[in-house]
């Protein structure tokens, strides 16, 4: 019984670690800006392209460890999330590099998010915890934890350390080893699928073309990460000046931003409980008010403002997080769950767009404003479809 509880956090400390790579690079938007004059849109997209890797990688990863197993893809995945910052570090002044470094890094992390996922999920099964939800709440803490502390980190080094486009990413490179090996130990727990007829690895399980998913899950998913994103990528960019400590300030505030996400997941649980989806519905109005205070920021171009954002913000990310991940893991067939997570994360991650997007339709407040807008109007579905389409 104490191995398989120790698989089960091996398997979520890799996630941790991979999370952590995968939001580092947020704070070090400013020191590219400090260090290299890049521009808003530059580091936007640099920022985003992140999940044009992660996306299709999320969709084939799941259905493939369906296929061949978790080991198999999460193993490679975890080895690559370091190499993606030594490729950030060596291509630190070439935009190119940067791109492809980010690239990498959410091909590998799209992998471990959906393998990783389901594989906390059977190891959580096999070691006899059957509590409703536990295996979503260890997945999205794992991974919570990690999007939080790495930036954290990254922006505390890069403030006050030599070379800041380089030692930030150190840390995530000596992570990254250590849970290649706390990993390489756990066993694999898909069944042998035998002669089974293999099903094509980039498909949507019929679920997800559901009307249940298509207005409950897929309305709100967006809003995880775009919700997350808009604190910690774009509302410090948008404000004016080069104000002293800006790195180590980015840096707190996506750990604020993230670390209250992971904190409301345990009331984001009893509120599912209580009555599915209704902390996805909270979660989305955290994400209109935090819009509202986001705009309030950059209208008074007042720094400290961010730091009553960034939270509400942050718990809107943690609610929308578990309640979606937890109404897919309902709606999901055992032998698809893999692929089902992938489509919910993918969605997820469309929300790394979100600051692309703000700028595109000019950036500052207004566009801000019209984002919360938007985050009520997918309460609203949210809402109706709820009512309109209750789970078979």
């Amino acid at each position: 019984m104490n191995d398989v509880h120790r698989s089960w956090q091996r398997v979520a400390f890799a996630m941790f670690a991979v999370g952590w790579g995968a939001n580092q690079f947020t704070p070090m938007l400013l020191a590219y800006r400090e260090e290299l004059g890049m521009s808003t849109q530059t580091r936007a997209f640099l920022f985003g392209v992140y999940a044009a890797g992660l996306v299709p990688a999320l969709l084939v990863g799941g259905a493939a460890s369906d296929r061949w197993g978790r080991r198999a893809l999460v193993l490679p995945a975890v080895v690559l999330s370091p190499l993606a910052s030594v490729l950030l570090m060596v291509e630190e002044r070439s935009t190119l590099g940067l791109c492809v470094a980010r690239l990498v890094a959410g091909l590998c992390s799209g992998v471990v998010f959906s393998a990783a996922s389901a594989w906390v999920a059977e190891l959580t099964e096999r070691s006899g915890d059957q509590a409703p939800g536990t295996a979503a709440r260890r997945a999205a803490i794992a991974l919570s934890a990690g999007f939080g502390v790495g930036p954290l980190v990254t922006g505390l080094v890069a403030q006050w350390a030599p070379e800041p486009l380089v030692t930030p990413y150190l840390p995530h490179v000596v992570l990254g080893v250590v849970a290649l090996v706390l990993v390489l130990r756990v066993p694999e727990t898909l069944p042998d699928r035998g002669a089974a007829e293999p099903r094509a690895l980039l498909r949507l399980p019929a679920v997800t073309r559901g009307r249940r998913f298509l207005t409950v899950v897929a309305p709100s998913a967006p809003w995880v990460f775009g919700s997350a994103a808009i604190s910690i990528a774009f509302l410090p960019g948008g404000l004016g000046g080069d104000p002293p400590g800006q790195l180590a300030f980015a840096g707190v505030l996506a750990g604020i931003t993230l670390g209250t996400g992971v904190l409301v997941q345990g009331w984001a649980r009893r509120l599912d409980d209580r009555r599915p989806l209704l902390a996805g519905e909270v979660g989305l109005v955290a994400a209109a008010l935090g819009c509202a205070t986001g705009v309030g920021a950059l209208v008074a171009d007042e720094r400290l403002l961010l730091l009553v954002a960034g939270p509400v913000l942050g718990a809107g990310y943690g609610m929308v997080l578990v309640s979606g991940l937890r109404e897919t893991e309902r709606l999901s067939a055992p032998d698809e769950r893999g692929a089902t997570v992938a489509v919910f994360y993918a969605l997820t991650y469309l929300g790394f767009a979100a600051p692309y997007a703000l700028g595109a339709f000019g950036g500052g407040a207004a566009a801000l404003a019209g984002a919360g807008v938007v985050a009520v109007g997918c309460l609203v579905v949210v809402s109706l479809g709820r009512r309109a389409a209750p789970r078979s």
